[in-house]
């Protein structure tokens, strides 16, 4: 009776979970869609064209917000932008480096204070909407209601991010990426009777297979793994034996997107360069060849650029000589293989193989959505649309894959808890 009574109660748990990050999904896009006082609604729809990269990344990044300047006109940028100005921050101040080093007391000031410049990023942001677009989308100039505009928004800011930790500590994955994928897939379902009205199905149809066939490789490529086998020597401590137990050592491809952006970025420099001095016959020829991101020696360094980052990124996120030394400490060795410096060359010839192999994936993972986009004709009207598409959907993919993980991990916890107790 007492296991029937916590098994009811972990299902419960379950569901709870689950209906608080639900909850807060909804009330967050409600939040983006209700208007603010004294703003016009819509009133910043004109200051990128429709086609233009920049607005179409800060659609994503603020949930549209950004041009309608709802109660949550940001969206989660600021929560996004604050941990990482946090962290430059840390490498600058003293302070901050000794506050990371205290453990968790210096980790909860460290949170305080992530907090506070999350709220004063959405109080700049607010300051500098009023600022520089009071203009276009204020319907009244008096100081109350400025002040009330400020106010609001700044708010929003700070409710989002109040949102986002009651996911992180009661529902299901990161709070600042849920709500992020929630406003992305609000964005890209609102692109999709655009690419309608302009391309028609065939648009539709492409741009289906090149998110199942980016989606299910990333899928088969985060679940892959190369197990090296670890054997642990026994060791006799009184009168019993410990240890004799085979462990391994598991490697994976890198799922970075990194590579991609810089190679995208790598590449715009010509044309930038040809824009700024025209004269320069060099520039001129390059940036000619390497303006349509649909031509095939643009799509072809592309690849060569992504398979390149790619392996050199993977190179160095494995410290093979610190992997020897902690099996060597731990009483593991690699069977066949001598412990110390040959295990350190056997594990980093391993991973370069793996490392090679997960370049050349990056490489074709990057190449299907510029394909696509090229195949629609769309990549002049868009540039980085073919890295912005693939961030986007990995993006999606590792997010989901997180919280099917985490949702998995308690429901079994809950099934076997009161079995193991």
């Amino acid at each position: 009776m007492n296991d029937s009574a916590e098994r009811v109660v972990g299902k419960g748990s379950l569901r709870r979970r689950i209906l608080v990050t639900l909850v807060v999904v909804v009330v967050f896009r409600l939040g983006q869609g209700l208007p603010a006082p004294h703003l016009k609604v819509r009133a910043l729809e004109g200051t990128f064209p429709a086609d233009d990269p920049v607005r179409w990344i800060l659609g994503l990044l603020t949930g549209g917000g950004l041009f309608t300047l709802p109660v949550f006109a940001f969206g989660v940028l600021p929560c996004l932008a604050a941990p990482f100005l946090l962290r430059t921050l840390t490498v600058l101040i003293p302070r901050l480096a000794a506050l990371r080093a205290e453990g968790e007391a210096g980790a909860r000031l460290l949170t305080r204070y992530r907090r506070r410049l999350t709220v004063g990023l959405g109080l700049l942001g607010a300051v500098g909407v009023v600022v520089f677009r009071g203009r276009e989308v204020l319907d009244d100039h008096g100081v109350l209601a400025v002040t009330v505009v400020v106010t609001c928004l700044t708010a929003g800011t700070a409710l989002v991010l109040r949102l986002a930790e009651v996911i992180t500590d009661r529902g299901f994955g990161d709070g600042v990426r849920i709500l992020l994928l929630a406003q992305v897939v609000a964005v890209l379902s609102a692109e999709v009777p655009r690419l309608y009205e302009t391309k028609g199905w065939a648009a539709i149809a492409v741009m289906t297979v090149v998110a199942l066939s980016v989606m299910v490789a990333t899928i088969v490529v985060a679940q892959a793994q190369r197990r090296i086998s670890v054997q642990y020597a026994k060791r006799m401590i009184g009168m019993r034996a410990y240890g004799g137990t085979s462990s391994y050592v598991p490697l994976r491809i890198s799922q970075a997107n990194s590579p991609a952006v810089l190679a995208a970025v790598l590449l715009s420099l010509p044309v930038l360069a040809t824009e700024l001095w025209p004269t320069v016959t060099w520039f001129e020829w390059t940036g000619s060849r390497l303006r349509d991101e649909g031509s095939p020696g643009r799509i072809a360094v592309y690849f060569v650029l992504v398979c390149l980052f790619a392996f050199i990124r993977a190179a160095g996120t494995l410290d093979v000589d610190q992997v020897s030394r902690e099996l060597v400490r731990v009483g593991g060795f690699v069977p066949g293989i001598r412990p110390g410096s040959p295990t350190a060359d056997y594990l980093g010839y391993v991973h370069h193989r793996i490392g090679a192999l997960g370049a050349v994936y990056s490489g074709v993972i990057a190449l299907l959505p510029v394909l696509g986009l090229a195949l629609l004709n769309a990549s002049p009207r868009l540039p980085f649309g073919g890295v912005i598409l693939q961030v986007v959907l990995v993006f999606l993919v590792s997010v989901t894959l997180d919280t099917t993980r985490q949702v998995n991990e308690l429901r079994l916890q809950k099934h076997y808890g009161p079995v193991l107790r």
